[in-house]
């Protein structure tokens, strides 16, 4: 599947349709079989080094699970059998966030979210605005400049998506767009956890950065999570506040593009604009919004919510197999470098400005510590 492909799947079709069910069992099955895998491969590789008295990391599931995928897509590759229910990971994602809501009281959200807040809105415009002038330096074209600053700045792949048609941009611009940002996201992936140690960060530290610097919300989990179990609580938490500004985005930049005959007018008036938000919101936040309600109310047990942990930690084990097998380095190659050379300067920037952010409200304004 290519990356045109992707966006215009992601953008046309739901997940799963009752047209066949069966269809996405294959792929599916794939993924159980990679997360557990992975999952056990992390305890044999302790029992081995436990055995044999070697001094090893404690390499996470995540990463097995990820690593896997990765060696599997890029050297025999996925057959087609298997792809409608590979694609699924993103839905197990969504299930994974909504069940780890249980695990964060309301008012620590509130708290949290309000800081990361202010922290995704300077992102925002410093990243947004560099990389705009990169693409234009580069040649770009301003849509893709467009996807691209949307795509770095709120929530990879499904805002470049959501941005496709209220923008008018071309398939090939979505498809380049969508290629740079999940190169990235396999780049950070791997990198900021080394730079987290690296820099001492605690954990709470790295959850904050990993949720403002990391694009896609399944690269941004997995990140979080080869950190720690509680940086990757507090990742998904930044990035599902960052995943709630979509909607207003994309208006701004519809807006824009509308402004010089380039896009679809949007109908004048508060009530349009607000459909248009909402057309465009992340619906599975609310369901993570509502779960933390109630379990914030009491109305859960321990048992219910160990039992809703366990349903997040088996979705994620879902979700990080995906992330693997749909990282196609060949394919990501032919994206071009010019895009990706854009992407890559708006991840560094997100990536200092964001680490600056996280550093400066932490360690100096004290914010946020212990909230969780």
């Amino acid at each position: 599947m290519t990356t045109t492909d992707l966006a215009r799947t992601t953008e046309e079709e739901p997940i799963f349709t009752s047209r066949n069910l069966l269809e996405y069992v294959p792929g599916v099955l794939l993924l159980i079989a990679i997360g557990l895998l992975g999952k056990y491969s992390e305890i044999w590789w302790l029992a081995i080094a436990k055995k044999e008295h070697w001094t090893v990391p404690d390499i996470e599931f995540v990463l097995w699970a990820i690593l896997i995928g990765l060696l599997i897509t890029n050297t025999i590759g996925v057959h087609r059998i298997f792809k409608p229910g590979v694609q699924t990971y993103e839905f197990w994602l969504k299930i994974g966030i909504v069940a780890l809501g249980a695990r964060f009281l309301l008012g620590d959200m509130i708290k949290l979210g309000g800081i990361s807040l202010v922290q995704i809105l300077v992102d925002m415009v410093v990243a947004g605005a560099i990389i705009l002038f990169a693409a234009k330096l580069f040649g770009l074209s301003g849509k893709l400049g467009s996807l691209l600053a949307i795509g770095t700045s709120i929530c990879g792949v499904s805002a470049i998506v959501a941005s496709k048609g209220a923008i008018r941009a071309r398939n090939s611009d979505v498809g380049y767009a969508i290629a740079a940002i999940l190169a990235l996201g396999a780049v950070a992936l791997f990198t900021l956890p080394i730079l987290g140690h690296a820099l001492g960060l605690t954990d709470h530290e790295f959850g904050l950065w990993a949720g403002l610097a990391v694009d896609n919300t399944a690269e941004t989990t997995a990140t979080g999570y080869l950190y720690s179990e509680q940086a990757g609580k507090l990742a998904v938490l930044v990035k599902s506040v960052r995943n709630a500004l979509i909607g207003f985005v994309v208006l701004g930049f519809a807006l824009y593009w509308a402004s010089r005959g380039e896009a679809d007018q949007i109908a004048p008036g508060f009530g349009a604009k607000a459909r248009f938000v909402w057309d465009k919101f992340p619906k599975f936040v609310l369901g993570f919004l509502a779960v933390s309600a109630i379990a914030t109310a009491g109305w859960l047990s321990k048992g219910q919510v160990a039992n809703l942990g366990n349903v997040s930690k088996w979705a994620f084990l879902l979700t990080f197999a995906g992330v693997g097998l749909n990282t196609n380095f060949r394919e990501l190659g032919k994206a071009g470098w010019r895009p990706l050379v854009v992407a890559v300067i708006g991840l560094v920037v997100v990536a200092a400005v964001s680490l600056g952010l996280v550093l400066f409200t932490s360690r100096v304004l004290h914010w946020g510590v212990g909230a969780t």
